[in-house]
């Protein structure tokens, strides 16, 4: 029966040979939201998502959808999502309404379901003007927008879009955007890509994978909230490492902003402020700069590139830290 999280995803693995593109992933996401699943190029996403839409056997691991397991009962499962994925599935020779109905029929649509499916279908993608013509001879652009509204044509609760605006022009990304918000509004969705302006213009959530490993996962809210009015900016002449300001007393977290420059945030301000000034002295860090924080807290953008750059530098280290806990 249907619960209020829509998807589970629990300690999952999944192995081609001796690598493993994705190590002990687990996630979750409740009914009505916008979920952004961003990453670097080849770090587990497209692998992730057909393993969550059941076009992929996971090596271990458990896949709840809307309280059914997915390698249990499939087909139940199946019925609670739509699927685009980074190639859309679509049969060229065919027109859009004959497509459309064809993809109806699979989800068990008959008659007059089908045919209201399929205008609803049809209207909410901006099909309009197109229904009768081949998909091959449509622009990329309304090729994406039938790969939408083939994964939406049943109602689907949960709605997986991996990179759904890879190679369009930006008029179509705009246009392609604001039909995900739309599908925001009525569905859950997962929106996988690697664009960071994407999952800030329409996500209500994020979370990072680099290297088959989840880095992070909060709301775009949540984010911005801990982000804000946290972090003090440090800057050194003679930068030390990350981990050794991390080791130092009253501090909580480290960001690199660039070369030389950090925002630090304290669990004890007087504690943490007086260590870093003694550590600076004692080790010739040449501490330039200690100041409150700016109106611009870390962008998603820095926070991204700070994730993946520890991730790619915690693979490389002899010695791997404990994995990070959220």
């Amino acid at each position: 029966m249907p619960t209020s999280k829509l998807i589970e995803v629990e300690n999952l693995h999944r192995n081609f040979g001796a690598v493993a593109a994705v190590r002990d992933l687990s996630f979750s996401l409740n009914s009505g939201e916008v979920l952004g699943f961003l990453g670097p190029n080849g770090a587990g996403k497209s692998t992730t998502m057909r393993i969550i839409t059941g076009n992929l056997a996971p090596t271990s691991g458990q896949i709840t959808l809307g309280g059914y397991d997915l390698l249990r009962e499939p087909i139940a499962a199946r019925r609670l999502l739509g699927y685009l994925p980074d190639s859309p599935p679509l049969y060229r020779d065919c027109s859009v309404r004959e497509f459309l109905d064809f993809c109806g029929r699979l989800h068990g649509l008959r008659g007059k379901h089908l045919t209201e499916a399929v205008d609803r279908a049809i209207d909410r993608c901006g099909l309009g003007d197109v229904p009768r013509k081949i998909i091959g001879h449509l622009s990329k652009g309304y090729q994406q927008r039938v790969g939408i509204a083939q994964a939406i044509v049943h109602d689907p609760e949960l709605v997986i879009l991996d990179e759904p605006t890879v190679g369009l022009d930006p008029r179509q990304i705009d246009e392609i955007r604001q039909l995900v918000r739309e599908l925001g509004e009525n569905h859950s969705v997962i929106l996988s890509t690697h664009i960071l302006s994407e999952v800030q213009a329409v996500c209500s959530h994020v979370q990072i994978i680099n290297q088959g490993e989840l880095v992070l996962k909060s709301s775009l809210a949540d984010l911005e909230s801990t982000t804000t009015g946290r972090h003090f900016r440090i800057r050194f002449l003679t930068p030390p490492e990350v981990s050794a300001l991390n080791e130092l007393a009253g501090i909580d977290e480290v960001l690199v902003e660039t070369d030389g420059d950090f925002l630090i945030s304290f669990t004890d301000q007087t504690l943490g402020t007086e260590s870093v000034l003694r550590k600076s002295l004692e080790l010739g860090w040449g501490l330039t700069e200690l100041s409150p924080p700016a109106a611009h807290p870390p962008s998603l953008e820095q926070l991204f590139l700070q994730l993946t750059d520890e991730a790619v530098a915690n693979e490389s280290a002899p010695n791997p830290p404990e994995p990070i806990s959220q």
